[in-house]
C-alpha cells in the first residue's frame, strides 16, 4: 500500500521548503513521487524537487477545486503503476481546498492500493490573521481540514503574536496537532511523526469529503442550473497553475506587522465585500484569484527589480491585490536574478540560467496592463 501526504498551504507559506527538509530529514531510502497541481500561468523552478531525487508529476491543466478528481485520479494511477512508491507527497495549488484534495484521494481508493497517511497544512505566522480575515473560504478550509498545522517564520516573531496567531487557529481546529518550533531547530523526523499521529484523520478525512461534495454540488448548481454556461474554465481548456516555491530566509525586508488589504476596510465598515470569501463558502480558485505571467527576455539589474518588488509589496499599490510573486529573469551583469515575493517581504538572489526569463504574479484584481509596464514588458 501507497502512503499518500497531503502538504497544503497557502500561497508563500513555505510548502515546498518543507517538503525538501522532510525528504532530507525524514524520507531517506523511500521511493517517493511528488504530485504538484499549481495554479499560474508560468511555472517558475518546476525542477526544484529533482535535485533531491524526487519523480516530480506536474498536473498542469485542471482546477484544483472541480475538475481535480478526474485529472488526479489517472495521474495518481499512473504513478502507482510506473513507480511503485513507498510514498506519494501531494502539494496542492497554494490557493486550493484541501478538502477537495481529500476527497480527490478518496475517490480513487478503490482503483488503487493507497492510504491517506496524514493531511497538513502549512501556515505563515505572519500572515495568518490578514489571509485568514480576506480569502477565509479558501485559507480556512485548509486550516479546518489538516491533522497537523506547521507554522513557518516561527522565529521572526514575537511569543505573543505566536500565541495570538496559535488561538486564531485553535478556532477553526481545535484537535489539530500544531507545530510551533522553528525549523531549523527541530528535525524532519519529529515533523513527520506529528504528522502520522494524529487522532483524528478518520474525522477529518470524513468531513472533508462531505464538505468537497457540498462544494461540488453548490458550483455546478450554481453554473448550471439556470441553463448558464460555465465560466470556470476547467473542464476542456489548460488551466492556470502554480508552482509554490518557497524560500524560508530571513532578510532584511521581513515586516513583523500585518499587511491588510482593501477587503479589510470595506468587512470593517460593513461594505460589501467584493473578494466572495466569506459568506459564500462555495467558490473556486478562479472566482477570487488570478495571475498574470509572462516569458521575458528583459535584462534588469538587481537594484531595479528590488525597485519594483518595493511596490509590488507594499499594501497599498497600483496593481491589484498582490499575493505572491516569482520570477527567474536575466541580470544586466550576466548573472541570473531569482526572486519571491509575498505581501510586505520579499527577497532577490542569484540562482542558475533558464531558456528564457519568466515572472509570475498572483493575486485578486489584478491590472495585467499595469503590471506589463511596471516589468518593462509593453
Amino acid at each position: 500500500m501507497t502512503k499518500i501526504d497531503i502538504m497544503s498551504g497557502f500561497l508563500g507559506a513555505g510548502k515546498t521548503t518543507l517538503i525538501k527538509k522532510l525528504i532530507a530529514d525524514a524520507f531517506a531510502g523511500e521511493k517517493l513521487v511528488l504530485i504538484e497541481n499549481e495554479f499560474g500561468e508560468i511555472g517558475i523552478d518546476g525542477g526544484f524537487l529533482k535535485e533531491a531525487g524526487v519523480e516530480i508529476t506536474e498536473m498542469n491543466s485542471g482546477c484544483i477545486c472541480c475538475s481535480l478528481v478526474g485529472d488526479f485520479g489517472t495521474a495518481l494511477k499512473q504513478v502507482i503503476e510506473q513507480y511503485s512508491p513507498d510514498r506519494v507527497l501531494i502539494e496542492p495549488s497554494g490557493v486550493g481546498k484541501l478538502s477537495d484534495v481529500i476527497k480527490a484521494v478518496e475517490d480513487v481508493k478503490d482503483a488503487v492500493d493507497v492510504t491517506i497517511n496524514s493531511a497538513t497544512t502549512v501556515v505563515d505566522v505572519s500572515k495568518c490573521k490578514m489571509y485568514m480575515k480576506n480569502f477565509g473560504e479558501f485559507f480556512n478550509n485548509q486550516v479546518e481540514s489538516a491533522g497537523t498545522i506547521v507554522l513557518s517564520r516561527t522565529q521572526n516573531v514575537a511569543d505573543v503574536k505566536l500565541n495570538d496567531t496559535v488561538a486564531m487557529l485553535r478556532e477553526h481546529n481545535k484537535d489539530a496537532v500544531i507545530i510551533t518550533t522553528p525549523w531549523d531547530d527541530i528535525d524532519g523526523k519529529v515533523i513527520v511523526d506529528a504528522m502520522e499521529h494524529t487522532n483524528t484523520l478518520d474525522d477529518l478525512i470524513a468531513e472533508a469529503v462531505k464538505i468537497a461534495k457540498e462544494h461540488e454540488h453548490h458550483h455546478h448548481e450554481h453554473h448550471h442550473e439556470h441553463g448558464e454556461e460555465c465560466t470556470c474554465g476547467c473542464h476542456d481548456h489548460e488551466h492556470e497553475h502554480e508552482h509554490d516555491h518557497e524560500h524560508e530566509h530571513d532578510h532584511e525586508h521581513h515586516h513583523d506587522h500585518e499587511h491588510h488589504h482593501d477587503h479589510e476596510h470595506h468587512h470593517e465598515h460593513g461594505e460589501e465585500c467584493t473578494c466572495g470569501c466569506h459568506d459564500h463558502d462555495h467558490h473556486h480558485a478562479d472566482d477570487i484569484f488570478s495571475s498574470w505571467g509572462v516569458e521575458t527576455s528583459v535584462k534588469f539589474d538587481k537594484a531595479q527589480l528590488e525597485g519594483i518588488l518595493e511596490q509590488l509589496a507594499q499594501e497599498e499599490n497600483d496593481y491589484g491585490v498582490i499575493l505572491r510573486a516569482k520570477g527567474i529573469v536575466s541580470g544586466k551583469d550576466g548573472t541570473w536574478l531569482h526572486f519571491d515575493l509575498v505581501p510586505g517581504e520579499y527577497e532577490v538572489r542569484e540562482g542558475a540560467p533558464d531558456y528564457t526569463g519568466k515572472l509570475c504574479v498572483i493575486g485578486s484584481g489584478l491590472d495585467e496592463s499595469a503590471l506589463a509596464t511596471l516589468f518593462s514588458i509593453n
